[in-house]
């Protein structure tokens, strides 16, 4: 049994939520999302509240009826408060400006960066060295602040580079003499 598949989930006030077969249509106040479950669940919406269920007991089944579940509740939280990722640059000279529909980052290359915003990502930098990526979509919040990062990964010795808020960065000694 699937401890995470076999719990409901339930509608926060202000979200909306409909069911078209196994597609899952949830609105809130930040925006709307949709989740199409796999024919391997059964998902049933009872008094506000989403079931998921296998379809019959197959392992694919299982593994898809904690993960089905997750991706609608997902949803729920996405459109109801949103999902924030907080990266950090740390490094002299090493900062970030959001310029409209793009991030203009300095990372100690011979030219800045612009860093293009996807639509639906909502990016701003509260002070030069901090980064804040947000949206309703939990994978591609994740992707964006991963992009950014991946422009100057975080080294072991100084600790140069833009992380997650949230990372440790284990650091090395230098060279002895």
């Amino acid at each position: 049994m699937s401890r995470i598949g076999k719990q409901p989930i339930e509608a926060p006030k202000g979200v909306e939520i409909k069911l078209d077969g196994n597609t899952v249509n949830v609105k809130g106040p930040k925006g709307q999302r949709s989740f199409t479950a796999p024919d391997d669940v059964v998902v049933a919406l009872n008094d506000g509240a989403i079931t998921v269920q296998p379809a019959n007991d197959t392992q694919r089944a299982r593994q898809m009826w904690g993960m089905s579940r997750t991706q609608i509740d997902n949803c729920v939280k996405g459109v109801n408060e949103g999902f924030t990722r907080n990266l950090i640059i740390q490094g002299v000279g090493y900062r970030a400006q959001a310029q409209g529909k793009s991030l203009k980052l300095s990372l100690g290359y011979s030219h800045d960066i612009d860093f293009a915003i996807p639509e639906g990502i909502e990016v701003k930098t509260p002070k030069p060295t901090e980064i804040e990526v947000s949206g309703i979509d939990q994978q591609q919040v994740g992707q964006v602040a991963a992009n950014i990062r991946e422009w100057r990964k975080p080294e072991p010795y100084k600790g140069k580079g833009i992380r997650y808020a949230d990372e440790y960065i284990f650091r090395k000694e230098g060279k002895k003499k």
